[in-house]
């Protein structure tokens, strides 16, 4: 039997072989996950939900399938977990980013990673630490506190999937569920070393009641945080697909997993270390300057390339929340019919900064919406402008490295960089524009600053050119392989 600790960085794809083989026991995985989370979990503050009991009924019932020679599925037998957003599974506790309110709050159905996931033969665990109604790029709320992040316990993990993205980096799940209304996914991807992938809308159903369009304004999405990028075409092989619930849902096969063979000789790739917007810490201009050459090495040509966006990132970062509180006012006028009014009974649950942006949502009329819409478009055609004459965007995650946690419950991201004013909600962040696009967008791990803090280079495919997306991630993956940085997490001194 395998020791927690030899388990906790082995690849989905290789722990589901090993299963399928019979040389290693979904039992004995699930043990030595349970152990792991048990040992590493305080430290971190990545899971806020446990459900081992349940997950430990599963894997017997897994072991069962493969001693008799069942038929197995993609995903049989590999722990994973769910974030404590807008995530469900029916009997699980859900508090919507740690909202003391909700404390108690049991969910009654299922969110699609939950469904699907499972479908796939995954088991979960339990739920992961996320920001208030995901409203900024940090990890943190005043129910659970800040998650840490496994390079440097002092840093933040990022968010709003910052949970998921610890307990990951941290080799305690090898696969995690991350949702992305701004960059949710890729943020904590980038500041924990991870690959995190959002694909094309669509491509994962969204399927949400009473209102089954609340995923266009930003485009919302629900995807996968993993260690290598095989791991996440596996990931989304099971996630996509249609889904008639979903009325924006695409019906078509993607073949994920193979295109990871397809090179990219030709390619022509655009670069760009700015957007032509943000101030960018150096330090993660250089890491990713150096780390787009690869591409060169495999036989794409890159150019640097200017974007044709006229308005001041705080302008477009001050457009993502107006967006944001489309979504999170038709939430807690949902919230009013459970008898639950936050706003006029719980405001001390609900940081300062998000206050602020749903009273403005409140505020907002048809015509605010219809100019925030033409500011969006903006950001599209500017995109769409370069993808004329490329395949591939790429450009930096982040503008910045991981922050200090803060002790009160309201860590944020940097006010400023190079001198230049940033909104810290998510000002930072260069992945928001392709909420507001659609386009599928991931980000990989470039290199370390200071030899400790992982730097994210974010890869934009075309619109609905989600394989060529993984087949970049796949080449850059092969000719600069990270795995290797997370011997700075395993070997963490834990404290007593």
């Amino acid at each position: 039997m395998k020791n927690n600790d030899s388990l906790a960085y082995i690849s989905v794809k290789e722990m589901a072989s090993l299963i399928s083989e019979k040389k290693l026991s979904p039992v004995e995985v699930m043990e030595a996950t349970i152990k792991r989370i048990e040992e590493r979990n305080p430290e971190i503050n990545a899971f806020v939900y446990l459900a081992f009991d349940e997950a430990r009924e599963k894997a017997k019932l897994a072991e069962d399938m493969v001693m008799k020679g069942e038929k197995l599925e993609l995903l049989h037998g590999i722990p994973t977990a769910i974030k404590d957003l807008f995530d469900f599974k029916p009997g699980w506790v859900t508090t919507f980013g740690g909202i003391r309110a909700f404390k108690d709050n049991v969910a009654d159905f299922s969110c699609t990673y939950a469904e699907r996931i499972e479908k796939a033969g995954a088991i979960l665990v339990g739920k992961t630490n996320s920001p208030v109604m995901g409203l900024r790029g940090a990890c943190d709320n005043y129910l659970f506190g800040a998650t840490k992040n496994p390079f440097d316990i002092r840093k933040n993990s990022g968010g709003s999937s910052g949970g998921s993205a610890a307990a990951v980096a941290d080799g305690m799940v090898p696969i995690a569920e991350g949702t992305d209304g701004g960059g949710s996914i890729r943020i904590p991807a980038s500041w924990c070393g991870l690959y995190g992938y959002k694909g094309s809308f669509g491509r994962v159903p969204f399927v949400s009641r009473p209102n089954a369009f609340v995923g266009l304004n930003p485009f919302l999405y629900e995807g996968t945080l993993t260690r290598t990028v095989e791991d996440a075409a596996m990931g989304m092989t099971a996630l996509t697909g249609y889904d008639r619930r979903d009325p924006l849902s695409l019906d078509e096969k993607v073949d994920y997993i193979g295109s990871l063979r397809k090179p990219i000789k030709g390619w022509k790739i655009a670069y760009s270390p700015d957007f032509g917007v943000y101030p960018v810490d150096n330090k993660v201009k250089e890491i990713v300057a150096d780390a787009v050459k690869k591409f060169e090495d495999a036989g794409a040509k890159v150019e640097e390339v200017n974007f044709n966006i006229k308005r001041d990132q705080k302008e477009l970062s001050d457009l993502w929340n107006r967006m944001m509180m489309y979504s999170n006012i038709g939430a807690f006028e949902g919230f009013k019919k459970q008898g639950i009014d936050l706003l006029k009974d719980h405001r001390d649950d609900l940081p300062a900064e998000f206050i602020e942006w749903i009273g403005k949502g409140y505020e907002m009329s048809l015509v605010d919406f219809i100019r925030d819409q033409e500011m969006r478009t903006e950001i599209y055609d500017a995109i769409e402008e370069v993808f004329t004459d490329y395949d591939l965007i790429i450009t930096p995650t982040l503008a910045c490295l991981p922050v200090e946690n803060r002790t009160d419950g309201n860590t944020k991201g940097p006010t400023q960089i190079n001198g230049v004013e940033v909104d810290p909600l998510i000002g930072w962040c260069l992945t928001y524009f392709t909420n507001f696009t659609g386009h599928p967008s991931a980000s990989i791990p470039a290199g370390l600053a200071d030899g400790r803090y992982p730097v994210g280079m974010q890869i934009i495919g075309k619109r609905y050119a989600d394989t060529d997306v993984f087949a970049a991630s796949s080449v850059f993956e092969q000719m600069r392989p990270w795995h290797d940085i997370y011997k700075l997490c395993r070997d963490r001194s834990l404290a007593l």
